[in-house]
């Protein structure tokens, strides 16, 4: 059996809620890629001076994707997410919205 691939875009400032989206469809038997550094939560250098670097990555992880799942547990949508969107539905791929979080409590 081959197990689907999915990616997940998203603001990085919602890195628990990444993490709860990741844990859940891992559980369900997909193959999530994820963001590996969060740019508005983890405070590192390396990160703002690599970004672009970092965004190319993650373009490449949608390249991967059979799904992309958009991670927004308040509905917010920044530029560089529309941008990873946009880019997923240049290159056919399923796209699909957070409609709620899965975070417990």
């Amino acid at each position: 059996m081959k197990f689907p691939i999915m990616t997940l875009v998203g603001s990085t400032k919602f890195k628990e809620e990444f993490e709860a989206v990741e844990k859940e469809f891992t559980l369900k038997g997909y193959v999530v890629l994820t963001v590996g550094c969060f740019l508005h939560r983890d405070f590192d250098k390396r990160i703002v001076k690599k970004k672009r670097m970092l965004d190319r990555v993650h373009l490449q992880k949608i390249d991967m994707a059979d799904i992309v799942f958009v991670v927004s547990p308040d509905g917010y949508i920044g530029g560089s997410t529309r941008t990873e969107i946009e880019y997923a539905e240049r290159a056919g791929k399923l796209v699909v919205y957070q409609t709620h979080s899965f975070l417990k409590g």
